[in-house]
């Protein structure tokens, strides 16, 4: 089955939302003192450029990384899962952690 095409104001949306996240993921590597090179080899990449790629919004974390990412960046895996989540699946997060609302309409 064909993909349906996708949303160019969609496509801006996430685009922006993975620059923030990289923008974040940035200031977390920085405030630890390490080079993107430095971090490479603390999460066991080859290459320090999947850092670049990420921190610029090209590319995201992959879920089985996020802890090791954390815990190089000294930073708690849960936060750090929750706020990438927010950036990678606003929707998923807004699901899963913002439901006071939600839960107050389900129960009237």
């Amino acid at each position: 089955m064909p993909r349906p095409a996708t949303d160019p104001a969609k496509a801006a949306q996430i685009k922006a939302l993975r620059q923030q996240a990289g923008r974040w993921l940035k200031a977390a590597r920085e405030a630890a003192g390490m080079t993107q090179a430095e971090l490479a080899e603390k999460v066991g990449l080859r290459y320090y450029t999947f850092v670049s790629q990420v921190e610029s919004g090209l590319g995201r974390l992959p879920i089985e990384t996020q802890a090791a990412w954390a815990t190089a960046l000294g930073l708690d895996p849960g936060e750090f899962a929750r706020t990438l989540l927010r950036y990678y699946e606003p929707e998923l997060f807004r699901l899963l952690f913002e439901t006071d609302s939600a839960q107050g309409r389900a129960t009237a």
